[in-house]
């Protein structure tokens, strides 16, 4: 168990470590792939936030070979860090959405000497037993720890259709438990200021993925990309976004109701200005954390303070067991 004493919240770098004895350093891999909500298997245009170039910002060209990015992304940070163990990430879009020869055959691409553990983004109605079937075989085989991290945003139905997400919060629990058959690591992603969620949106959230034991949580404040749906909507003042103070307070109930051993990737998002028309209420993202965080020590507060809604909490309060 972690001794929430000693930290607000429990950071991923601080996981890493603890997983690896050292610092480890994500690599970006931007394959050339769509996902099922943008070429008509199950909608078209992708979820209202989603550019046409996805979340890869940083990222290489997808027309350069896995290793090839790899490689090239490794020589820079090695240098620049004296980093030795690195975490390949397949970041772009829907990464389970290709044929299962094509995902084996890229996926066995990023597996190297110094590639730790290999992480793949991907819809959680795009889990399926036969790719988590031969994420395990390499798993075996190279001794790579597997991540796998599921796009979420809400745990709200109604918000989900909304933002034209086309799953609901069903298809994002058969892939948990799918995956954890196979006892691979679960990152959730949640947007925690979609402007159709409201606090309780927000604990929900905590308590479904705290229930569900995910490893790791990354958190995203919206920011509205340039030619989307959203950024319609938001032009034409059909959407208000809370306020930067708002959004701090979101985080911090958040954290105080997800279990101290989930560890947080992120608490806000970061996006190129030029690609967005709103993003983090024209501040930096360390700045916002430093808010959240801030905010935790004025008000004496952590990560899992109010954990405390499982096994069976009305007889615990009940008959103090």
């Amino acid at each position: 168990m972690i001794d929430t004493e000693k930290r607000l919240y429990y950071k991923y770098s601080d996981y890493l470590k603890n997983k690896y004895g050292e610092k480890v350093y994500k690599l970006p891999i931007n394959m050339d792939l769509t996902c099922p909500n943008r070429d008509g298997c199950i909608g078209y245009n992708g979820c209202i936030f989603c550019s046409e170039v996805g979340t890869g910002f940083e990222s290489l060209s997808n027309r350069m070979s896995v290793s090839e990015q790899l490689e090239k992304n490794m020589s820079y940070i090695e240098k620049k860090y004296n980093a030795k163990k690195f975490i390949a990430y397949f970041q772009n879009f829907t990464n389970t959405y290709m044929p299962i020869k094509e995902f084996k055959n890229a996926v066995t691409d990023s597996i190297g000497d110094k590639i730790v553990e290999i992480a793949i983004s991907t819809r959680p109605d795009c889990i399926n037993d036969d790719y988590l079937e031969i994420l395990n075989e390499l798993k075996k085989e190279y001794k790579v720890n597997i991540t796998i991290e599921l796009g979420l945003q809400s745990v709200n139905y109604y918000t989900l259709d909304k933002i034209n997400r086309g799953h609901s919060l069903a298809e994002f629990m058969d892939a948990v438990l799918r995956i954890k058959k196979f006892d691979f690591d679960i990152c959730a992603h949640m947007i925690l200021n979609l402007p159709w969620d409201n606090m309780r949106d927000i604990v929900e959230g905590a308590k479904i993925l705290t229930v569900l034991e995910v490893n790791q949580i990354k958190l995203h404040s919206l920011y509205i990309a340039k030619n989307t749906e959203l950024a319609r909507l938001y032009n034409e003042n059909k959407i208000t976004i809370i306020s930067k103070e708002d959004y701090i307070e979101r985080v911090v109930a958040f954290l105080e109701y997800t279990n101290p051993n989930i560890a947080i990737q992120r608490l806000a998002s970061r996006a190129p200005k030029e690609e967005t028309i709103f993003c983090n209420w024209n501040t930096s993202w360390w700045k916002i954390k430093d808010g959240i965080e801030n905010s935790m020590v004025e008000n004496n507060t952590y990560q899992g303070r109010l954990c405390t809604y499982q096994n069976g909490r009305a007889l615990t309060k009940k008959f103090s067991i």
